[in-house]
């Protein structure tokens, strides 16, 4: 199954279960890939769900810091609730030595020597590791690797 059909599916079965806060997060993952396909008039393939995932989940993880330093913890766990309900539609995350061989092949395979052939290394690792892992945290690993 696709992963948009298996959200369409979810939401349906949150509408069953009157699960409001689940219902409301999926409907704001399927409202934001509908926006998409209408801007630019496309359908979308599973990798591009996943990248629109990885941006919700990014925006959510930003508003918690800011509700964190405003001290609004009520409106820091909805977030973190909805992160939980978008990873589920995540594939599964790769362990931290996973990843960690994964930086040692590319920087091999590119011949990388330092922190200007960083591009390099992390174009041919976002597309090995889209959705597996947190490329913030690959771009650190990279960047130590290669001496930065």
């Amino acid at each position: 199954m696709a992963l948009k059909e298996r959200i369409n599916e979810d939401m349906r079965a949150a509408m069953r279960a009157r699960e409001a806060a689940r219902l409301s997060a999926i409907r704001l993952l399927l409202a934001a890939l509908k926006q998409k396909e209408v801007d630019e008039r496309v359908t979308l393939a599973d990798a591009d769900v996943i990248a629109i995932i990885e941006r919700l989940i990014k925006q959510r993880r930003e508003s918690i810091a800011q509700y964190d330093k405003a001290g609004r913890a009520d409106l820091a766990g909805a977030e973190q609730f909805e992160i939980g309900v978008l990873s589920a539609y995540l594939p599964q995350q790769m362990s931290e030595a996973e990843v960690a061989q994964a930086v040692e092949a590319a920087v091999a395979e590119s011949g990388a020597a330092g922190v200007k052939d960083m591009g390099k290394v992390m174009a041919a690792l976002k597309a090995r590791l889209a959705g597996r892992a947190d490329m913030g945290k690959v771009s650190a690993l990279v960047k130590a690797r290669l001496g930065g």
